[in-house]
């Protein structure tokens, strides 16, 4: 992301419009801090849940600037988990949603990482927090059957499943599983899904864990990334509308959950729910958090 793109997304972001010199004060000190200081910078995020950070790694250091990188998903889930849940991080990257989930409200968790230095950097979160009595992380993929799969491994938070056809340069054969096979019946209240367009091979196999009534939140990205592998995301609106899921959107501030007739959120998320009357409970009865001093 360029510099200017970088200062946009910092001084419109919603936890940061009443506090833009503030926001973009943080950036400088933390571009200045990651040059100086030799290797990794664990932060204090949100309560006593950290994250360690370097220069370059985008939903970290979103997080940094702006307090929750993806406001109105990650604010979803501090106000519908609990302490009693499991949450599902497929495709954790270096695990900001299963810090929220687990460290900040206490949650257990299951999260899929393929890419080794991803993987790395999510359990040294998992460490820095204490959580692994609670949280298992898995260096394996995600698909619609057990196997291997070729990866990209050089693109950041955009690594993905190599296509028919592209180039093969910094790609790695990984293990993938599906959901269901892993999970073994357990199943999750929420569940966040990122994998840069293969969801709907995730879907597949993870029916068992899709029809189960105690899963009321799907978080996935939709972004057209599927079309690389043949799907459009009309596809996914219609299969978790088999199960039961609608496309939603959430407003932190005021905790207004709201349908949605597009398919997509502003931050290129989606969504999905199931049970709209519990998670409305949910969020009525969820306590406040501070997060960058705003109050959500």
């Amino acid at each position: 992301m360029s510099l200017m793109k970088t200062l946009k997304f910092i001084t419109t972001h919603p936890l940061n419009k009443h506090r833009k010199i503030d926001a973009v004060l943080r950036f400088l000190k933390w571009q200045l801090a990651s040059r100086l200081i030799d290797g990794d910078v664990a932060f204090q995020w949100i309560n006593q849940a950290r994250l360690f950070a370097r220069l370059g790694e985008t939903g970290i250091t979103g997080n940094i600037y702006c307090g929750l990188h993806e406001f109105p998903e990650m604010a979803f889930v501090l106000h519908t988990t609990k302490s009693a849940d499991l949450f599902i991080d497929v495709g954790a990257n270096a695990g900001s949603y299963t810090i929220l989930a687990c460290a900040v409200k206490g949650a257990s968790g299951i999260s899929f990482e393929p890419i080794p230095n991803a993987y790395q950097r999510l359990l040294q979160n998992i460490r820095l927090n204490d959580l692994s009595d609670r949280v298992s992380a898995l260096n394996i993929g995600v698909s619609d059957r057990e196997g291997e799969l070729l990866f990209t491994t050089s693109e950041d938070t955009t690594n993905h499943v190599i296509r028919p056809g592209e180039p093969m340069h910094n790609v790695l054969k990984v293990q993938v599983s599906t959901l269901d096979t892993v999970l073994q019946g357990r199943c999750p209240t929420i569940l966040k899904v990122d994998v840069e367009g293969f969801e709907s091979l995730v879907i597949k196999g993870a029916q068992g864990t899709l029809s189960n009534p105690l899963l009321h939140s799907v978080i996935m990205e939709l972004n057209g990334s599927g079309q690389r592998y043949g799907f459009k995301d009309d596809d996914i609106r219609i299969a978790m509308h088999r199960y039961g899921f609608l496309p939603y959107e959430y407003e932190p501030f005021s905790k207004r959950l709201q349908s949605l007739n597009r398919n997509t959120g502003s931050s290129g998320n989606c969504l999905f729910i199931r049970n709209e009357h519990e998670v409305r409970e949910l969020i009525a009865q969820a306590p406040s958090v501070i997060v960058n001093g705003s109050k959500i």
